[in-house]
């Protein structure tokens, strides 16, 4: 599999990142060991996962959970080269006792859990699952509102991690900073603070990225490209919208969407129809809808890496076949021709 150098930084990953969120619930530790083992035989040299993980459903007594089927197949396998990427929860979530935010000293005492969970001496990008501020992702754009964020307490704040980020690198903890669910004016200003200061600079931000939500196009493709800051894109199936088999508003058995029946707000009434739009450019083009919408985020005018998720090695197995796909120019500018048609469907 295709590698490249991470933006700035010295890490050497994979045209694919492997997902982990099932890792614990969907997905038994098994399944978990084979499909890490089937990525690394395949070149992907390159995983996230994070503290709150597994989800569906994210749990205070499972949190974690993720991080140790990792750390079980870390130590069996010792595998050379391995880039591990893990979070720090945000506020609010019940992963977390009484959803706290993300302060210096939770995130002191995050790192040294999830490098014991891990069974590793050193996290290879350590990331901010989402900002304490809040911000417009899980599908809160059509409310958003940052009228009510304080700009000097949220600089003290950024100021304070980046102070301990330091530390935990000079202490060998971590290698990197990075961001997950991020805003343009948020990433800008975590690079301007670490250069003013010299403390670490994100090296990557990890947002929602598919066919079907192409925010990521606009002000953070520019950062991207002018801030050397790459994009591990997740959700690019659209949580399986993309594979076709919820087209017809239906809820097969043994599913993600039996057990969250709006996809967390992707369901709604314009979604199938951009659905069907993109499922028919696939047909067209006797391309497989999966490796369509996967190599599609490989074409971005900006480097980005997807991430790649499956609840069984049989699904990540099928995914895989597809990394040496190249897209015709035509089915390209066909997915730009549905997307004026069809943007921002949920």
């Amino acid at each position: 599999m295709q590698k490249t150098k991470l933006g700035r930084s010295d890490l050497t990953v994979s045209a694919y990142c492997l997902g982990t969120m099932t890792f614990g619930s969907e997905t038994p530790e098994e399944d978990a060991h084979r499909q890490l083992d089937l990525a690394w035989e395949r070149g992907i040299n390159f995983l996230d996962a994070a503290e709150m993980y597994p989800v569906n459903p994210v749990t205070f007594e499972t949190a974690g959970r993720t991080e140790e089927i990792i750390g079980r197949w870390l130590a069996s396998r010792k595998p050379a080269e391995a880039i591990i990427a893990t979070k720090i929860t945000g506020a609010g979530s019940a992963a977390v006792k009484d959803g706290a935010p993300i302060t210096p000293a939770r995130m002191q005492e995050t790192v040294e859990a999830s490098l014991k969970r891990l069974q590793t001496d050193c996290i290879d990008i350590y990331q901010l699952h989402w900002p304490n501020r809040g911000s417009y992702h899980f599908r809160k754009m059509w409310g958003y509102d940052p009228s009510g964020q304080n700009r000097a307490e949220t600089v003290a704040h950024m100021t304070e991690i980046l102070q301990l980020a330091q530390k935990l690198v000079e202490q060998g903890k971590i290698r990197h900073f990075a961001l997950s669910n991020e805003t343009a004016w948020g990433t800008a200003m975590w690079l301007r603070l670490a250069e003013q200061m010299g403390l670490p600079r994100a090296v990557s931000i990890q947002n929602e990225y598919s066919l079907l939500c192409r925010m990521f196009d606009l002000d953070m493709a520019e950062l991207s490209v002018n801030e050397d800051v790459p994009l591990l894109s997740y959700s690019s199936l659209a949580a399986g919208l993309l594979t076709g088999k919820y087209a017809g508003n239906v809820i097969p058995e043994n599913t993600r969407r039996e057990r969250n029946s709006d996809l967390g707000g992707r369901i709604t009434p314009r979604v199938f129809e951009a659905v069907s739009g993109y499922l028919s450019i696939a047909n067209e083009a006797d391309i497989d809808p999966v490796h369509m919408a996967y190599q599609w985020t490989r074409t971005r005018p900006f480097q980005c890496t997807p991430i790649v998720g499956a609840r069984n090695t049989a699904q990540l197995e099928h995914l895989l076949e597809g990394v040496d796909l190249e897209l015709p120019q035509d089915v390209c500018q066909a997915i730009d021709k549905m997307h004026r048609a069809m943007p921002l469907p949920f």
